[in-house]
């Protein structure tokens, strides 16, 4: 393969027999974006959190640094098309990268498409949740040139050296080129196994505005806080889970297993975070009680103070009641709790694994310990009348909380996805793939249906710690806070306005 010495451009590719060939120069732009969406409602919940986009901020951390790297999260934007063009235009990226989930998968191809229209030789590549689950969706020749399946630092890092010897891409479970004509077999494997954790570097969190992401926060009872929107960084300790709710995707992502990383290399990178306030992603952070342990004796030890939120199973907090009083020591503060339901029935129908008292006493174990709880619980499409009033009576048993509302909606990728899509009311389910719109038919007329679910959410506002615990916040965050919530619920209100007026 011959090099490219001169022009501005630093791919230039080969069809050769059954394989795809780029050469890259030893200088390179790569621009990475988070695509924006379009669902009024994901907006909307982004004024209680929005969150930095880490997944981009580690990828970004594994490109050599002879090479040039920005992130651009059109998800602060109003305008992000317009946005992503100037970008295009003034930074002049040689390499583009899209992450994203499902309801963004219609908005990378779009701006894939615009990234070629405008420079027809920039190479662009997708990875995220929706490549590795449903890669064949991206299947673009000509706008999508490689897809990218499972983590995607240490997959750059095998990439990079690729391009630079002008090899043909390689082909398997985990890299995907479009022009290939085995595509459509690799896209039919399951996702690759992910690497080791060693493997994977901390986040480049320099390469955001970090005044720009935040978290609703309640503080601790009676105190004067500064505001209720403080800035909060977000750092990830493992991946996958044990577990197999059937509604969830994470175990088909990570290929059935739970990686983890060590905690003195968890530590660090706490230490090093400039935020006071640590948001865990983790889709299960105290699964591995020994772990979880030693991570929060080292910051005790360690004497770093930081304020945190993670998720945990109830199941979890009951087992492991002393691990949750030793983090409430080390400033665990908030508990999401995916709840899910409070009857024994559905917490069956969706493989929890427990029974409604497990959920109960993990609520009255958070509340002894003065940890605040947001609970998050599901609502079903063939809900009827009834079963939203004995969800709002139930309700009660978990106030003081913060409480939210998701729709119940198989997992695309899945065999619970493949098992509904004849019954997929939307003509494109990956864009409504939310959790709060609902893709399956609804016994209710779609419009009752949302004013239901708004109603649930306007209920569980009311039922907030803040009052009770007598927190102290200025009042612009106050009235912030209210207005917002107006909002968000005149977006849940209309919701089924945003699907096919033949539905509504």
């Amino acid at each position: 393969m011959q090099t490219l010495k001169k022009g501005p451009l630093p791919f230039r590719k080969k069809i050769l027999p059954g394989s795809v060939c780029y050469t890259i120069q030893t200088h390179v732009k790569f621009l990475l974006v988070r695509p924006h969406v379009f669902l009024r409602i994901a907006k909307r919940l982004h004024a209680f959190l929005h969150l930095e986009p880490l997944d981009l901020e580690i990828v970004a951390a594994g490109i050599d640094p002879r090479h040039e790297v920005r992130i651009l999260d059109l998800t602060l934007g109003r305008s992000p098309v317009a946005e992503f063009e100037s970008v295009m235009r003034t930074y002049a990226p040689d390499v583009v990268g899209f992450g994203g989930y499902s309801n963004q998968a219609g908005n990378v191809k779009c701006l894939a498409q615009l990234a070629k229209e405008i420079n027809p030789k920039v190479f662009t590549l997708v990875g995220g949740v929706h490549a590795t689950i449903v890669p064949e969706d991206y299947r673009l020749p000509g706008v999508i040139d490689l897809v990218i399946r499972g983590e995607g630092a240490t997959a750059l890092r095998e990439i990079i050296p690729v391009l630079e010897a002008g090899t043909p891409l390689p082909e398997d479970d985990r890299f995907l080129p479009t022009g290939s004509p085995n595509f459509a077999a690799l896209a039919a494997t399951p996702p690759p196994l992910l690497p080791d954790y060693g493997q994977i570097p901390w986040a480049r969190r320099d390469l955001v505005d970090r005044s720009r992401y935040f978290c609703v926060w309640a503080g601790a009872p009676g105190e004067r806080v500064a505001t209720l929107f403080p800035r909060v960084a977000t750092l990830r300790t493992s991946t996958g889970c044990p577990h197999r709710c059937n509604f969830c995707v994470v175990h088909f992502l990570a290929n059935g297993k739970y990686l983890q990383r060590e905690p003195e290399d968890v530590v660090a990178e706490i230490a090093a975070v400039p935020e006071s306030h640590i948001y865990f992603v983790d889709d299960e952070m105290f699964i591995n009680a020994k772990r979880a342990e030693a991570i929060a004796n080292l910051l005790l030890e360690r004497g770093i103070r930081k304020r945190y939120i993670s998720w945990a199973r109830s199941d979890t907090i009951c087992r492991h009641v002393d691990l949750f009083r030793l983090w409430k020591k080390a400033g665990l503060e908030v508990v999401y709790v995916g709840l899910e339901s409070l009857e024994s029935q559905t917490l069956q129908d969706y493989n929890k694994g427990f029974q409604p008292d497990t959920n109960l006493r993990a609520v009255e174990i958070l509340r002894e310990l003065g940890i605040i709880l947001h609970g998050a619980l599901m609502v079903n499409p063939d809900f009827e009348a009834g079963d939203f009033v004995r969800l709002r009576e139930s309700l009660r048993a978990l106030a003081p909380a913060e409480l939210s509302f998701t729709v119940f909606s198989p997992p695309p990728g899945t065999a619970l996805w493949n098992q509904h899509k004849d019954r997929f009311i939307c003509k494109d389910p990956y864009a409504f793939y939310d959790c709060m719109h609902t893709i399956l038919p609804t016994k209710l007329p779609l419009g009752t249906f949302y004013r239901y679910f708004a109603l649930l959410y306007l209920f569980g506002f009311r039922q907030n710690p803040w009052r009770a615990r007598g927190i102290k916040a200025p009042l612009r965050d106050l009235a912030r806070l209210l207005i917002s919530g107006f909002r968000l619920g005149q977006a849940l209100r209309t919701l089924n306005k945003e699907y096919d007026p033949s539905l509504r």
